[in-house]
């Protein structure tokens, strides 16, 4: 196998599509060919780059290429072929040499062209506002905050689509709270909340920071809930609901937080709960603003 037919095959060997034979007569050849081996290294990387990348192309994008691929299928077909022209046509080989110079470029685009090319699915877009909902069983891909005060959702349904509306609308709220409960997909639900978070007195959307709290595995999600719950400390559920996050949380960072924002209110009741957090908290930052609130509270460290 000469150098040539080595680095065309370099892409098939990456993905494993060479038979068993062909991998053989590269694997031989790059056992004797430094410039080979380099090359592969060099192909390797490159493949290595492509897949880390993260592409999340802008609405504005989207958008522009929805509408030219709408417009493209707008355009009349083109008169159909004969039957003898499709035969003909179809055992007529056209081949385009390219420069060996510009193979690994070629490669490079190809593969450019398939990544971006499978982020560009038509979706139906919102006319403005909210759209009008029926019944669905949808899955919210992810939230971010929009223009003018708006909100983004993108929803999987049969194809993703995107909706825009304020996040006190009542089918974006909706959809926030759903996603807020996402059980495969940590990001989005701190992306949810963190939005929900500005409609705290709306009870649901209190219940459902209450519940990312208390339930959520993820502790950014669960810091992001004790953002939401800042102006309510002095609730009577949201303080019974800190209370026993402060002493069951696994996560310092949430209990740092969930015990700056009691101590805003001191309560005879807390003495026994901060007394109690003293003879089992093993950080430090804690343990003295339990000293302290206690101390304001004229209570003990200890109880007898």
């Amino acid at each position: 196998m000469t150098c040539e037919e080595t680095k065309r095959s370099f892409a098939l060997l990456l993905y494993g599509e060479l038979s068993f034979d062909e991998e053989e007569s590269v694997e031989s050849h790059l056992e004797g060919c430094e410039e080979c081996r380099h090359g592969l290294q060099r192909e390797r990387a490159m493949h290595e780059q492509l897949y880390a990348m993260e592409a999340r192309p802008s609405f504005d994008m989207l958008a522009r290429s929805r509408e030219q691929l709408r417009r493209s299928l707008a355009t009349p077909a083109p008169a159909r072929e004969s039957l003898w022209q499709k035969l003909r046509n179809g055992f007529t080989i056209h081949v385009h040499p390219i420069p060996a110079g510009l193979q690994p470029v070629g490669a490079v685009a190809l593969i450019a062209m398939g990544f971006f090319a499978a982020r560009m699915i038509p979706a139906s877009r919102g006319t403005g506002g909210t759209a009008d909902l029926t019944p669905m069983t949808s899955r919210v891909r992810y939230v971010e905050p929009g223009k003018a005060g708006k909100v983004q959702v993108v929803v999987e349904d049969t194809r993703e689509r995107i909706l825009s509306g304020a996040v006190d609308d009542q089918n974006i709220q909706a959809l926030l709270l759903a996603a807020a409960r996402d059980p495969q997909d940590a990001g989005l639900r701190v992306d949810s909340v963190d939005l929900l978070k500005g409609s705290r007195e709306c009870p649901q959307v209190r219940d459902a920071l209450l519940n990312a709290l208390q339930h959520d595995s993820n502790p950014g999600v669960r810091l992001k809930a004790l953002e939401g719950l800042k102006n309510l400390s002095a609730d009577a559920q949201v303080r019974q609901v800190l209370t026993q996050v402060l002493l069951s949380d696994d996560n310092a960072g949430v209990r740092k937080e969930a015990i700056d924002l009691l101590i805003q209110h001191k309560e005879d009741r807390m003495v026994g709960v901060l007394q109690e957090l003293m003879r089992k908290e093993d950080n430090g930052y804690i343990r003295l603003r339990c000293q302290k609130a206690l101390h304001d509270m004229n209570a003990s460290v200890e109880t007898y």
